[in-house]
């Protein structure tokens, strides 16, 4: 990844994090985080990787949100983030702390 795509990643990161803390109409259902932002080398798509924190049901309405949410996550990185094209925004559900846990859960139980 280009340093300039590094840089529009790391600010999209910031700008989604803020705003999924103060700024969604929608609570968010859980604990959610932003735990990772890739973008196109033509900076047309963002996919920002997200975890909950929480119940499936949780992480089922964590997604339907940030879903419906998309058009105004959108408009804020348009605002925030000064670029000729605003990326589309791809979601995506980042599992691996749930894989880290169930591997720690795994190698704690082997017999010493």
């Amino acid at each position: 990844m280009s340093i300039r795509a590094e840089r529009v990643s790391a600010e999209i990161r910031k700008v989604v994090s803020e705003f999924l803390i103060r700024g969604l109409r929608t609570p968010l259902p859980g604990f959610v985080t932003i735990s990772n932002v890739k973008v196109s080398p033509d900076l047309s798509v963002a996919t920002i990787y997200y975890s909950v924190f929480g119940s499936d049901d949780n992480i089922a309405g964590a997604t339907k949100i940030l879903e419906a949410e998309k058009w105004l996550l959108r408009k804020e990185v348009a605002k925030k983030v000064k670029l000729r094209i605003v990326p589309n925004l791809v979601f995506i559900l980042d599992e691996s702390p749930e894989k880290v846990d169930n591997i720690h859960k795994i190698l704690n139980n082997l017999p010493k």
